[in-house]
Order: C-alpha cells, then structure tokens, then sequence
C-alpha cells in the first residue's frame, strides 16, 4: 500500500505529531508559541492564521507536568545547576523540557541564547528537550511566550519543565506566574543572602540553593539563610523552605534538591492554598495574553502606519504625555479608524 501523498499526507494535526513525541513537530510548535505572541503574526496573512489554528489545540487544558521556576541573580550559575538538575531528572526516568530565557539588547533586538553551552546537555537524549528564549525586554524576567510554551512542552509529555529566567532581582517575581515551584538559587560570598531579607525576593521562593557550595563562604551562606527562615515561628500546615547546598560541578546535593522539589509537588497537591496559587498562576497567564494582544492589535498595526514612531516623537518632544499617546493608541484600535494627525 502506497504512502499517501499531498493533502492527505498533512491530516495528521501538529497537536497529534506533538503528543507522539514528533521532536520536529515539537520544535515548530515552540516557534509558533513564541512567535504568534511576540511578533503580531496572527491575522497578518493566511499562512500565520493557519500557523496560529495549528497551535490552538496546545494551549488548553490543565498543565500536568511539575513547572519549576529557576530564579537567581545573574552569575549564581542557574544554566549550570539547569543542566546537571535535568541530567539528575534523566537519571530517575523523568522526561525534562527546559525554556531559557536570556535577555534582549535595548538596543540591537538581539540576544545571546547560549545557554545550551552551560548546560552542557548531551544532544542524543530524546527525553530532554532545551529551548533558549529571548526575554524581548519584559519586566519579571519571563518573555511572554514562556506561558504558552510551558503548555506545549506539557502536551509533549514532559514531567517536568525547568524555567531559568534571566536573573533580574528584585523585580523577577514573574516566575511565579508560570511556576509550581520557584527554586531561588544564591551565589556564596556575593552577599546574595542579604537579599532574602527583602520582601518579594524570600517570598517567591520554595526551595532555597546556595550553589557552588565546593566555594570559600558557601557554608556561611547556607547558616544565614537557613537563620533567616527560622526567623519567624513555623506556621502550622505552612510550607517549610528548605535550603540546599549544591555544587553543580562536582554534581552534589543534587539529589537533595530533586527530593524538595517532590516534596514540594506533594505538598502542593493535597495544601489548602493549591487552589490559590492555581488561581494566580492563571492570572499571570492572563495578563500575558491580554499585553500579546495589545501588541499584536494595537502596537503593530501603530507600527506598520508610522503612528508609533510620531507618537514616540511627540512624547519625547514634549508634546503629549504617555498616557495621552497611549488613549490614542487604543481609541484608535477601538474604532477601526485612523487617528494619526
């Protein structure tokens, strides 16, 4: 039996080749994912609506792989402990996707993404699946896109999903928005752990790291932080943090630190507060689609008419305010018409 050729070759849906584990498949989706939110692809052509009704199927239903947020200031060695944490998964039969965010020049647009190299992932393993992303200037350190990533990473049947951000302090809460768990990994000896202290950065984490503890001082940071949790009375029924030494290079505490996250997920199954944070994880989701699209409808149609950049113009000139540019913008889309002077 021949085969079937052309049209009938294409009846199996990308969503389909996706779930069978169809790692071409896998990788265009991720493309879609990222590009249909962030470069106003969808309704500028033919070709896009379909790309974009290709996707559809991918971005519904609950997400049933354990998400973990890998957060830290830049140089505590995230890409590192990412890829030895991955290899560790691997080794306990997990299929592990990993997003890595790096983030965008202001200027250029562009982005190194070399991540991989860190990382250090063997290239022949089908249960590891590696993706760098370009941040493209959001706040939080989280691109848009990550959201609906995740989501197809999750429908490729991977346990777990590993989220390196791109390290932005006190401002990278927006983990928390695509994330089970937030792992907050700590760099001994650059005073990181005076930066638990600050509230929005102990907060978002459930698993504390103090990493390259093969390091002079990472004892030292272990003792502070773990002081610092102590801090406060335990709340009965609460969450404990705990804290983690790792060294990724000579691949210790690993196990420990696969063994928290667990305990975390099974925590997170049976807490009176899963439901919460189910309800804010959708939230954050939300308000991505809704800035995707903002920019898909509203910026990129200012953009291809000049309005954009008259606006930036007058804004920097002194001739209008942000806001009045921006009630422009937005009439503008609300009414169809063109309100450009």
């Amino acid at each position: 039996m021949r085969e079937p050729r052309g049209a009938a070759a294409r009846t199996v849906s990308l969503a389909d080749r996706v779930r069978a584990g169809d790692r071409g498949a896998l990788a265009r989706a991720l493309s879609l994912a990222e590009a249909s939110l962030h470069d106003g692809v969808a309704g500028t052509s033919r070709e896009a609506a379909r790309a974009c009704d290709e996707l559809a199927p991918l971005l519904t239903g609950v997400v049933r792989a354990h998400v973990v947020g890998v957060t830290g200031s830049p140089g505590a060695g995230k890409s590192t402990l990412i890829g030895q944490l991955a290899l560790e998964l691997r080794r306990r039969g997990r299929k592990v996707g990993i997003l890595a965010v790096d983030p965008t020049s202001p200027f250029t647009g562009g982005a190194v993404l070399g991540d991989r190299l860190r990382m250090s992932l063997p290239v022949d393993d089908p249960g590891i699946f590696m993706r760098s992303v370009a941040s493209r200037g959001q706040q939080g350190g989280l691109a848009l896109s990550v959201f609906a990533m995740v989501r197809v990473l999750d429908t490729a049947g991977m346990d777990v999903v590993l989220v390196e951000t791109v390290g932005a302090g006190q401002n990278d809460v927006g983990v928390l928005g695509v994330a089970h768990t937030v792992v907050l990994v700590f760099n001994p000896g650059s005073g990181d752990e005076v930066q638990a202290l600050k509230a929005g950065i102990v907060e978002i984490g459930d698993v504390m790291v103090v990493n390259k503890a093969d390091l002079p001082g990472a004892h030292e940071a272990y003792r502070a932080i773990a002081g610092i949790l102590h801090l406060s009375p335990p709340d009965t029924g609460a969450w404990q943090i705990p804290v983690v030494l790792v060294s990724s290079t000579r691949r210790e505490g690993l196990g420990q630190l696969v063994e928290a996250l667990e305990s975390h997920r099974r925590y997170l199954e049976s807490a009176p507060s899963a439901q919460q944070r189910r309800r804010l994880r959708a939230e954050w989701e939300l308000r991505a689609a809704l800035a995707a699209a903002v920019e898909r409808h509203v910026v990129a149609p200012a953009r291809q008419r000049g309005l954009w950049a008259d606006l930036a113009r007058r804004l920097a000139d002194g001739e209008l305010s942000a806001r009045d540019a921006a009630g422009l913008l937005l009439r503008q889309a609300l009414s169809g018409q063109d309100l450009s002077p």
